[in-house]
């Protein structure tokens, strides 16, 4: 155990979140996301679901403030214009720990595009359809 560190954070997920540099991409995915087939490198959450490994993840992780667009979501049926409860929960969290920063909503196609080119895939136990969010990694300022 480390004191500041969410324990729901293991050490292959810790090792992976200091090892990415400034924009690497981190997916954290559902139950039912093809992650395996997906992710060039795969970090297993199971028995945990989405929202709480993102809290974690948001935690430790800057976001990157570079650009406009540094958070991203599926949805529903690969059409950005509909959104489910779920996504509702996963703006709060990072309305929270990523406070001012817009989630932008991914056609299915150009979702899994993004997740196939990020640094890393979490493939958490969310039982939740459409339950996927990328987070693209930031600098900590001196």
């Amino acid at each position: 155990m480390l004191i500041g560190i969410p324990p729901i954070l293991g050490p292959e997920l810790l090792a992976t979140l200091r090892a990415m540099g400034h924009t690497d991409e981190i997916a954290l995915v559902d139950g039912n996301y093809p992650a395996l087939e997906h992710a060039r490198r795969l970090i297993r959450a199971d028995g945990h679901d989405l929202l709480s490994v993102l809290d974690a993840v948001l935690q430790v992780t800057p976001v990157d403030d570079f650009v406009d667009e540094a958070i991203f979501r599926s949805s529903v049926k690969g059409d950005p214009a509909l959104s489910d409860p779920v996504h509702a929960e996963i703006e709060a969290i990072c309305a929270r720990r990523a406070p001012g920063r817009s989630i932008t909503p991914l056609a299915g196609a150009d979702f899994y595009a993004r997740v196939k080119s990020a640094h890393t895939v979490v493939a958490t136990s969310e039982p939740r359809l459409y339950a996927n969010v990328i987070v693209r990694k930031g600098v900590i300022y001196p």
